[in-house]
């Protein structure tokens, strides 16, 4: 039976409170999972949250399923907009763009289902930073059913820039951010698009920790990752998947993807502290030498992977001038 819009329920208050959580959903096609994330939103144990849902479908019943799910909440809790149609980054790059000013923001896919404390987790750890702060944690891996395999690594290496200019360690999926840190994701939208970043959740990393936000990570799951056929990202704790990731960095396709962040970061470079500016800088000539000479200058900046073996992989991958693929 459908249900009926409580027309007793009071409407949202035009000026939020303090620690309400603005969270952008992008869509696509996502009709067979959005239901179980829709729900697992409403069941948070911290009520103060608003959805922004950015859908990119063409024809199916992912906006219905958006619509019905609105009918049922406060009147502009639930906001449903067009997505630009140019994949997943793109689109969550639009949903930064259009979120409010001096809120918390929050990542979301489709086909999650998050834990009931996940907001609270984030807003608890994130209250006691009134500098920008960016929060993430560990997620349940699951099968397409949702039945869980195991838990995501927690990483021990700090989680600094010189980390997230070679890797990706905060999930887009679990990513919350204060206010001070969703204005400077607000302020290099516009640079991150222009420039065609490939995955969000980097670029996000990258200009955060950059900006000299503090970095949260927290060992305790927010959320069953569900694995199937159309995932945007896999799972990247088995041994093979992260053979295959460490592979990755002779691939021609990450020098690509470390082109296009750093055109974003140098473009907003001014968001940067004077020595993650510096370093920016640095790794962009790096980035420029071939063989030998871009393995030595990466050493001398300091960057590292969070395993020995992926730092030793990404400074050979340099050596052999894998990482030379359309470079600023």
């Amino acid at each position: 039976m459908q249900t009926q819009p409580d027309h007793n329920t009071p409407a949202l208050p035009d000026q939020d409170l303090p620690q309400t959580v603005v969270i952008l959903l992008a869509t696509y096609r996502g009709e067979d999972y959005i239901d179980t994330q829709l729900d697992s939103i409403a069941a948070q144990s911290h009520p103060h949250w608003r959805l922004i849902v950015s859908d990119d479908s063409p024809d199916d019943l992912t906006r219905e399923k958006v619509r019905h799910f609105s009918a049922g909440r406060p009147a502009g809790q639930v906001q449903l907009i067009d997505g630009p149609r140019k994949g997943a980054t793109q689109n969550f790059l639009h949903l930064l763009q259009q979120a409010p000013e001096g809120q918390m923001l929050a990542f979301c896919d489709q086909d999650d289902r998050w834990l009931p404390e996940k907001l609270a987790h984030a807003v608890k750890a994130l209250s006691s930073h009134p500098g920008p702060a960016h929060y993430a944690a560990r997620t349940i891996v699951a099968d397409e059913n949702l039945n869980p395999i195991t838990e995501t690594r927690h990483f021990r290496r700090p989680l600094t820039f010189r980390n997230a200019l070679v890797q990706a360690c905060m999930a887009g999926n679990t990513s919350v951010f204060n206010a001070p840190a969703a204005s400077i994701l607000k302020q290099g939208t516009g640079s991150a698009r222009d420039a065609g970043v490939i995955s969000h959740d980097w670029w996000a990393y990258q200009l955060t920790s950059g900006a000299g936000a503090t970095m949260i990570h927290d060992a305790t799951p927010a959320l069953l990752y569900r694995q199937h056929p159309q995932s945007e990202m896999g799972r990247n704790d088995t041994a093979g998947a992260m053979a295959r990731r460490v592979g990755m960095l002779f691939a021609g396709d990450y020098g690509d993807w470390l082109a296009a962040n750093t055109r974003a970061l140098l473009d907003s470079q001014h968001l940067l502290t004077s020595e993650n500016a510096a370093t920016l800088q640095g790794f962009a000539d790096a980035l420029r030498q071939r063989g030998p000479g871009s393995a030595a200058s990466l050493w001398r900046l300091g960057l590292y992977r969070q395993t020995k073996i992926g730092t030793a992989a990404l400074f050979a991958a340099a050596g052999f001038g894998r990482l030379l693929r359309n470079q600023p």
